[in-house]
This record gives structure tokens, C-alpha cells and sequence, in this order.
């Protein structure tokens, strides 16, 4: 029993330098990802960021939409709830996933000059699990799932184009994410509202969560 239990302690010690190697690699990766610039999918014109923006950074989110069943005049329909999107978004480090973005909802303390004026109690939010810093961003564009290469899944939640509207520094002064100016949310699928369960004025007030997978690609302007 003894030996049994010395060999299982080994063997977690010895997977501490691995678990190491592999979280600085993934704040490595991604600061390098900061550095250089990323190939982002041809998109239409509509949700392609300016000239003089290249993509520096991309996370594979998996998360959630929300909705709420309010009234309708013939009766109720799903609406998107006010905490949009939730989602966390990964990266692959020797082919493990690893966590380098949150995406929710939280008030702009630090907007900036595209910021809608007077702010809304909160906006979208991605902040970076390396260095908590942060960016909010709205909506410029939108397109319809299905109807593009970039945006393939039919009956998924639309591809957007969102600019920053406001970023913030981490605790520590890191800024893995402030730089950035668009965002690009591209190949998603799932999301959508469902097709039942709020019909009738009796379903109103239920919520749902629908679960989504989409790409997030990060934009700064061209050095």
C-alpha cells in the first residue's frame, strides 16, 4: 500500500513540470499571437474590419445565448435576454485546449470615442485569462448564418463584426487585449432561439440557455 501510494505521488509530481511547460507556453503563444499578425477567413465586405487592421489574435469559444419569453401581439417569441452571449474562449497548446478569454456582459468603466453616449448599463466584455485585461465592443455589422463561407452553419447565431468601444489594463498593467480595435465572430454554430416553448401567452417569463461554438478573431490597427 505504501509503494502504490509513493508511485501515484510521483507521478502527480511529475506532471506539475509538464502542467508548467504547458500554461507558459499558452501565455507565451499568445503573447507571440500579439506580435504577429494571424490569417483571418475572407468575409464579406460587410463585416471585414477597415483597411489598416490585421488580426493578431483568435480564441474557439464554446458558450451560451440567452433568452427570455415575452409578449408578442399574437402571442410570445424568444428574445435575446440582456446577458447576450457567454462564453469562454480557448486556444490549443500541444494540442490541449487552454483558456485565454472570458466573454460576458459588465458596465464600460474605461470607454472610448466610439463608445454610444450616455453608455448602457453594461456591454459585451472579453477579458483575457492571462493578464485580466479588457475590451468592450458593439455591433457595426451583422450577417445571416448560412450565408457565407465564413459564416456556414445555417440557423446558427448571425457573424458579426463588433469595434471597440473601450479597453482596460489588468490589475498588473497587462494588456494582452487593450489593443484591440475589431472583432470578428465568425463560424458559428448553434445559438439560436428554439422553435418552441414560448408560443403562447402562458410560456411568458421562461428563460432558456442555447449552446453555441463560434471563432473570435481580434483585430489591432496595422504598426
Amino acid at each position: 500500500m505504501y509503494y502504490n501510494l509513493n508511485r501515484q505521488t510521483t507521478k502527480r509530481i511529475r506532471r506539475l513540470p509538464i502542467a508548467a511547460l504547458a500554461l507558459g507556453c499558452a501565455f507565451g503563444g499568445v503573447n507571440q499571437a500579439a506580435a504577429q499578425a494571424i490569417a483571418s477567413p475572407a468575409t464579406p465586405s460587410l463585416i471585414t474590419p477597415e483597411a489598416g487592421n490585421t488580426a493578431f489574435l483568435l480564441g474557439r469559444a464554446v458558450g451560451t445565448q440567452g433568452y427570455v419569453c415575452l409578449p408578442t401581439s399574437t402571442g410570445a417569441s424568444w428574445t435575446v435576454t440582456a446577458a447576450r452571449p457567454e462564453a469562454t474562449l480557448f486556444t490549443s497548446v500541444f494540442g490541449q485546449d487552454i483558456q485565454i478569454i472570458t466573454h460576458f456582459l459588465s458596465p464600460n468603466t474605461n470607454p472610448n470615442r466610439f463608445a454610444p453616449d450616455p453608455l448602457p448599463f453594461a456591454n459585451a466584455t472579453w477579458q483575457s485569462s492571462l493578464d485580466s485585461s479588457k475590451v468592450w465592443a458593439q455591433t457595426v455589422h451583422s450577417i445571416p448564418a448560412g450565408s457565407d463561407s465564413s459564416c456556414p452553419h445555417a440557423g446558427a447565431i448571425g457573424c458579426l463584426l463588433l469595434q471597440s468601444i473601450g479597453s482596460q489594463q489588468g490589475p498588473t498593467g497587462g494588456r494582452v487585449i487593450t489593443q484591440t480595435t475589431f472583432i470578428q465572430r465568425l463560424n458559428t454554430n448553434g445559438g439560436s432561439a428554439p422553435a418552441d416553448g414560448c408560443l403562447v401567452a402562458g410560456d411568458v417569463g421562461k428563460q432558456t440557455l442555447v449552446p453555441y461554438t463560434a471563432d473570435y478573431y481580434f483585430f489591432h490597427g496595422s504598426k
